[in-house]
């Protein structure tokens, strides 16, 4: 209990501080902390250092901005989260997305990459206790109970592992583009969000099983695409699959996810 404490304040205080200068040192001070403790706890739940989750957090919230407040210059957005140039957060931005800020400003996406990680206490326990994978399910409870009856395309990334062995940014790059592949798939209405590191959902606004369906065909598709990183070549698969989301009166964070995990799993046992 006390480690999770320990998380929850960490990333508490990261968030609240994205805009601020802030070291792995000056976090282990505020939780009254080692700083091997925290690093070391930090990569074993979240499988990424604190370094990285910084830049990755500070990235995802500037992309809202540059999306959101189409007035506001690259400029002033880079230095709101600690960059003292263009460049500076060129490469950040770059590292992340793939692409440079003005690029993405041409051509936005609504994703939010990596979404604030939300600790559910009673998993995390049992994620301490059974290595089980971090949840970053974002806010959308409202939007899902208006939803009930409609469909649910879920899709999870195959071999993501290999992928990060070359390199975790080949890993992200493959997740940018599975998520990108089932924005394109999705209707105007269609809701997308991340569920996992590399497990998202598609909630559709419609009851129609065809039109569920449909959006599975052409996530797959594109299965065996390649990725290019660094000169490899790298395919890249989804498992995808469609469930009706009955939905219930009060809808518990922790049953959605397993509902949705369980799913998930069972698609894959099925296809192997």
């Amino acid at each position: 209990m006390e480690n999770i404490q320990l998380l929850v304040e960490a990333l508490e205080y990261i968030e609240d501080n994205l805009t601020e200068s802030i070291k792995t040192e000056t976090i282990a001070d505020y939780l009254h902390c080692s700083k091997s403790s925290i690093e070391k706890l930090f990569r074993y739940v979240n499988n990424i250092s604190i370094r990285d989750y910084i830049i990755r957090r500070r990235i995802s919230k500037a992309s809202r901005e540059i999306v959101h407040n189409p007035e506001k210059s690259l400029l002033d957005i880079g230095l709101e989260y600690g960059y003292g140039s263009n460049e500076a957060f060129s490469r950040a931005f770059y590292s992340v997305w793939q692409v440079s800020p003005s690029e993405f400003r041409k051509n936005p996406s609504e994703f939010e990459l990596f979404p604030g990680y939300r600790i559910d206490r009673e998993l995390m326990e049992e994620k301490m206790m059974a290595d089980r994978k971090k949840i970053d399910i974002s806010e959308l409870y409202d939007c899902i109970r208006e939803r009930k009856g409609c469909y649910l395309v879920l899709g999870d990334i195959k071999s993501l592992i290999p992928i990060n062995d070359i390199s975790h940014k080949a890993g992200d790059l493959a997740i940018i583009t599975a998520m990108k592949r089932m924005a394109q798939a999705a209707g105007k209405e269609d809701v997308i969000f991340r569920i996992g590191g590399d497990e998202f959902v598609i909630l559709t606004n419609s009851s129609d099983e065809t039109y569920a369906k449909s959006i599975c065909e052409e996530i797959l598709n594109h299965n065996e695409e390649k990725i290019s990183w660094e000169g490899k070549e790298i395919p890249l698969s989804l498992y995808v699959k469609a469930v009706r989301y009955e939905g219930r009166t009060a809808l518990r964070y922790s049953e959605f996810f397993t509902m949705l995990q369980n799913e998930l799993s069972d698609e894959y046992k099925r296809q192997s």
